[in-house]
């Protein structure tokens, strides 16, 4: 026997895994399209506000939040010239130290040495030049003066490489020949790459030789040009986060540091490449630091390095300049700033983008996003949904039944099967009629009919027959009219509208609806269209057209059961005048309100049942709305707009169980 083991697929993503669901995305995002804003500003909403319910991650807002908390702690953090005052202090120290070496001394050389320090000038920098000359007559004074000179290098080659303080700190005389060594050999690489003559072999000999002077590990030599100009930029800023005097103290510390370390014309060289190839970042600018501990140059260089980063951070989760997408903000810097975890969700974000595209859910078009019609199905899905979970439990008649067809009773009978037959399938007919094909068709290998081996033909299926229900030729008519948004109805009469229309055309798909929206004019709407539909900016009501066009809609099915239904928030302030042009009147003319109701009569001939919904209890439309349920002998609903829902799916429903 054959021995078969099973483990995990790796080949790739799992061929039968189920598609990543974003159904309760589209579902939030659908609320904000229903209530009126556009595609794409909803998805940016979504984006902002995170997935909804326990599966839910954190939305760009969250993230955006966070970076500006870490900003705060690093502003917090501390001064921005802590290295000026170690040295200060420590200037005062040696100075100190001298002094107390030469006050028992009676002798004029003793006298004329204190009058040497007595006129140090009181900036620090030429106070440390010019005692590079004098001859310490304190051995204590000299090693605080040569640990002024150590502490100057370690932090201006920290604030210029990241962990320098630490490869410096052994002693090592031969520390900063290697230093001087490999800002050379870096600079070289440079130039050479300038020339287009770099290659990765370069690089990887570079930090074989120098890597212990880069504890990030950059893996080429972009990435490390990236680390060093981020970092000289910082520095830049440090100077000019600082006072004149400052400034003009610790840049003279700096220039005498590298002066005497040799380094001075190489780390000329290296800014100066540095600034060409990143011209881009914030090579100055001033940055307010509001901690009371002293930093020293590197970690106040390291701060504000990450203060920048954290700045454009921001800008991108911001996501508000033109064309922003989420592809804009770069993983390694939220991996650098928030974590692992801000990594997964931002991750989680951008999948949930691509795959509302990739699903069918959203498509570009004409340089902006659109609700697709599998779309605006989820939609009104989710919309009858929550229309049904409104619904009283125990209130008798039709509810949510997903699985129901088109069918009725079952006769007991069968007949061909047709396309688009949802009637339950006759498999002992199905079967036969393939067994008697294949044995018409002739013998099989063994001599006989196999009837282990029946193929099935499109024309062997047949279907139990079953009683034929009645149709109904529905009209919703919707007022489009602007008042319908300064109410706070016009989010619910979409909702409803996409409902009905799910409802229809998923459980009784026989019968014929037609959506009418209605302001100054009417006009007949797909359900893709009704999703992402803006209110009109008009003035009028004209159900007078609306009731005309429902009237062609009845007129095309004489057999369908005619059902009527309006929503609306005011009585008709407008008509179709014989040329076709609209003419608006408030209060209505009586022109307009008798051509309406002429309509109304023809609805009543047809035998249609015309509900109407209010959604406003204006005087005017109270007393128009009664006339027309008696002269129609529909009823009048006054139903709050989050109940609109309810109430015309259940008088649908009802309507036509009354009238099959």
């Amino acid at each position: 026997m054959s021995r078969y083991r099973y483990g995990a697929y790796e080949g790739g993503p799992d061929p039968l895994a189920p598609p990543y669901d974003v159904r309760a995305a589209l579902d939030a995002m659908g609320d904000s399209v229903l209530e009126g804003t556009r595609p794409e500003e909803a998805l940016r909403e979504l984006l902002r506000r995170g997935l909804p319910g326990a599966q839910g991650r954190r939305g760009l807002d969250d993230l955006l939040r966070e970076v500006r908390r870490r900003r705060r702690e690093l502003r917090d953090r501390g001064r921005l010239d802590g290295t000026l005052e170690q040295v200060r202090s420590l200037l005062d120290t040696a100075i100190g130290q001298e002094r107390a070496e030469l006050f028992p001394d009676p002798s004029d050389e003793a006298r004329l040495r204190e009058a040497e320090l007595d006129a140090l000038p009181s900036d620090a920098s030429q106070a440390v030049r010019r005692l590079a000359d004098y001859d310490w007559r304190s051995d204590a004074a000299r090693a605080t003066y040569e640990q002024i000179k150590d502490l100057l290098r370690r932090e201006v080659l920290d604030a210029r490489f990241q962990g320098m303080k630490q490869a410096l700190s052994s002693q090592d005389p031969q520390a900063m020949r290697r230093v001087k060594d490999m800002m050379a050999a870096l600079n070289d690489m440079l130039d050479k790459d300038a020339r287009g003559e770099h290659t990765q072999a370069d690089f990887d000999r570079f930090m074989q030789e120098y890597g212990d002077f880069f504890p990030e590990n950059p893996e080429n030599l972009e990435e490390l040009v990236d680390s060093l100009a981020r970092r000289a930029a910082a520095m830049e800023r440090l100077l000019d986060s600082l006072t004149p005097e400052q400034r003009a103290e610790l840049a003279g510390l700096m220039d005498q540091v590298m002066q005497d370390a040799g380094l001075a014309m190489e780390m000329t060289r290296l800014t100066d490449a540095l600034r060409a190839r990143r011209p881009d970042l914030a090579w100055g600018g001033q940055e307010q630091m509001t901690g009371q501990d002293p930093l020293g140059m590197g970690d106040a260089t390291t701060a504000l390095a990450e203060l920048a980063d954290l700045a454009d951070l921001e800008a991108a989760l911001a996501q508000d300049y033109p064309g922003a997408r989420l592809d804009d903000i770069d993983e390694e810097a939220v991996r650098r700033a928030l974590g692992r975890q801000a990594v997964d969700d931002l991750a989680q974000l951008r999948r949930i983008e691509a795959e509302l595209e990739r699903q069918g859910y959203l498509q570009r078009r004409r340089g902006g996003l659109e609700l697709t019609p599998k779309a605006v199905r989820r939609l009104g899905e989710t919309a009858l949904r929550r229309v049904f979970a409104q619904l009283t439990s125990g209130r008798q008649g039709d509810h949510d039944q997903r699985d129901a067809g088109q069918a009725g009773e079952l006769t007991g009978s069968s007949r061909a099967w047709r396309f688009g037959d949802e009637q339950p399938l006759d498999v002992v007919r199905t079967v036969s009629n393939a067994i008697r094909r294949n044995a018409m068709e002739g013998p099989g290998a063994g001599g006989g009919v196999r009837l282990n081996s029946v193929k099935l033909d499109v024309d062997d299926f047949e279907v139990q027959e079953t009683e034929r229900r009645t149709a109904a030729a529905v009209c919703l008519l919707v007022d489009l009219s602007y008042s319908m948004v300064l109410r706070g109805t016009w989010a619910a009469a979409k909702q409803t509208t996409l409902a009905l229309h799910t409802l229809v055309t998923s459980k009784y798909p026989q019968d014929a609806i037609q959506i009418i929206g209605f302001s100054n004019y009417a006009r007949v709407l797909h359900p893709t269209e009704m999703a992402g539909l803006d209110w009109d900016m008009v003035q009028g009501t004209n159900l007078h057209h609306a009731l005309m066009i429902a009237g062609r809609h009845l007129d095309r099915h004489p057999d369908f059961e005619p059902i009527v239904l309006v929503v609306t928030d005011g009585e008709p302030t407008a008509h179709l005048r014989p040329d076709g042009r609209s003419l608006f009147d408030y209060p209505p003319s009586p022109e307009t309100l008798v051509l309406t109701l002429a309509e109304v009569d023809k609805m009543t001939r047809r035998g249609a049942c015309l509900n109407v919904f209010m959604l406003a209890e204006d005087r005017r439309l109270v007393s128009f709305v009664e006339e027309v349920a008696r002269r129609n002998g529909g009823r009048v609903f006054a139903p709050d707009a989050e109940r609109l829902g309810e109430y015309v799916v259940s008088d649908y429903l009802r309507v036509r169980r009354g009238r099959r």
